[in-house]
């Protein structure tokens, strides 16, 4: 295979990646980084009007709003993006959803509507998008989270840590599957990073002091420090990894 030199590694020109759970937090700065590396980006969530501020504010960003609960949904943006790009090279699995509830008060219908969102979705997007590869290699990126890897307990809701874990197991199942027609899955393990879903919990002062005394380099993340892991796992840098778990945790699974 052609192995691009040192400087060319992180370039994405000629790329076209999808990002869901675009319209704030991670997945709004994920679709910046890309777009940044040259790739042309496809950002989809719920929220129209955040998304259309995005691609007012990053050319080379287009928008496809949509619920990725929905089969149809996710369907019409594989479909859509295919037919005007031609295929896709990078999918971002970013968009979760969490229950506020404590896992004795997690209702049965809560916790299936967290999987839903955050495995089978994943699951149903990264299907199309490989089987629209036409033999051309594919990075697929799970966004799971350290939850999804070790307990957090008193903090996080059971649907969430089983769904994350879930996207773990199917990162590297798909990779299985999919090697050998150079379809490369891998997952992106964040720890604490303030979004919108956790922004109580950065807003409680012994909750910011749980995670500072947990975590090896005594903070929480700047988003900014997941565009290197990113990028990596989107790009040519990252050609012979797959079924990988990248976490970037500031060292709290290593404890």
């Amino acid at each position: 295979m052609n192995v691009p030199v040192p400087g060319e590694l992180f370039d994405l020109t000629g790329r076209t990646a999808v990002v869901t759970g675009a319209s704030s937090g991670l997945g709004d700065r994920f679709a910046r980084v890309l777009a940044a590396a040259g790739a042309a980006v496809w950002a989809s969530a719920r929220r129209e009007e955040r998304l259309e501020k995005l691609a007012a504010d990053v050319p080379g960003i287009r928008v496809m709003p949509g619920d990725v609960s929905s089969t149809e949904d996710r369907a019409a943006l594989v479909e859509r993006v295919v037919a005007e790009d031609g295929a896709i090279d990078i999918l971002v699995n970013n968009a979760g959803t969490a229950s506020k509830s404590r896992p004795h008060e997690e209702s049965p219908e809560a916790f299936a509507d967290v999987l839903a969102t955050n495995l089978t979705a994943p699951f149903h997007l990264a299907q199309l998008v490989a089987g629209a590869a036409a033999d051309r290699p594919v990075s697929i990126v799970n966004v799971s989270s350290i939850v999804g890897l070790v307990s957090t307990a008193p903090r996080g809701g059971a649907g969430y840590a089983a769904s994350k874990a879930g996207l773990v197991g199917l990162t590297r199942q798909l990779a299985g599957h999919w090697g050998r027609a150079g379809v490369r899955v891998n997952a992106l393990a964040p720890g604490w990073f303030r979004t919108e879903m956790n922004d109580a919990l950065f807003e409680d002062d012994a909750s910011l002091r749980w995670i500072e005394r947990n975590t090896m380099l005594r903070r929480s993340g700047d988003p900014a420090e997941l565009d290197g892991a990113l990028l990596f796992l989107a790009s040519a840098a990252s050609t012979y990894c797959t079924g990988q778990v990248l976490a970037i945790d500031g060292g709290w699974t290593a404890r």
